[in-house]
């Protein structure tokens, strides 16, 4: 029953990332989105601990004090800031990078699609704005990337979609970033 649970769960998700990417722009990212969650690796696990309200990478936290799932995850999908990151040459200390626009893209159709999954229907375009906010103290990533999801995150909160994704698409086209 979990295994079913999680799969309608993530499938409906990545139905919606694949329709954001689209409108983006990206749509080929949006078809190869998250197929790792599909993985024995990270299938399983999430299923073990699905949630229904929050990722289930959360609850293997909860039991294990880490997600062996989500550093599987993070490792082969490049939408996820926590990808990039690298040795400085000169400090030797794992550094943020700057992540190319077409992930970052995906980033905000992933984060979107998340916060309406989760959500439900009490979603509303400031929500992925709000829980990015909420994370702002602990996360590490290059401050081009995360003022540029910034920007995306809070025009979708004040603007909408259709005005945010027409924004990205020209963006997309002009290869500004």
């Amino acid at each position: 029953m979990q295994a079913w649970k999680h799969f309608k769960t993530i499938t409906a998700h990545r139905r919606i990332v694949i329709k954001h990417c689209f409108k983006c722009g990206i749509g080929w990212r949006g078809l190869m989105h998250d197929l790792s969650k599909y993985g024995p690796e990270e299938f399983f696990v999430g299923a073990r601990h699905y949630l229904g309200d929050r990722s289930p990478n959360e609850g293997e936290r909860a039991d294990y004090g880490y997600s062996k799932a989500w550093m599987h995850h993070k490792g082969r999908n490049k939408h996820h800031f926590e990808y990039w990151a690298d040795y400085d040459p000169k400090t030797r200390v794992m550094t943020p990078v700057k992540m190319p626009l077409k992930y970052v893209i995906e980033m905000f159709c992933d984060r979107v699609a998340a916060s309406k999954i989760y959500r439900g229907k009490s979603y509303t375009d400031a929500d992925a704005l709000n829980y990015f906010m909420r994370g702002t103290k602990t996360r590490a990533i290059h401050p081009d990337t995360s003022a540029l999801l910034l920007k995306l995150l809070n025009m979708l909160a004040e603007k909408g979609e259709e005005e945010t994704f027409a924004y990205v698409r020209r963006l997309i086209q002009k290869g500004d970033y």
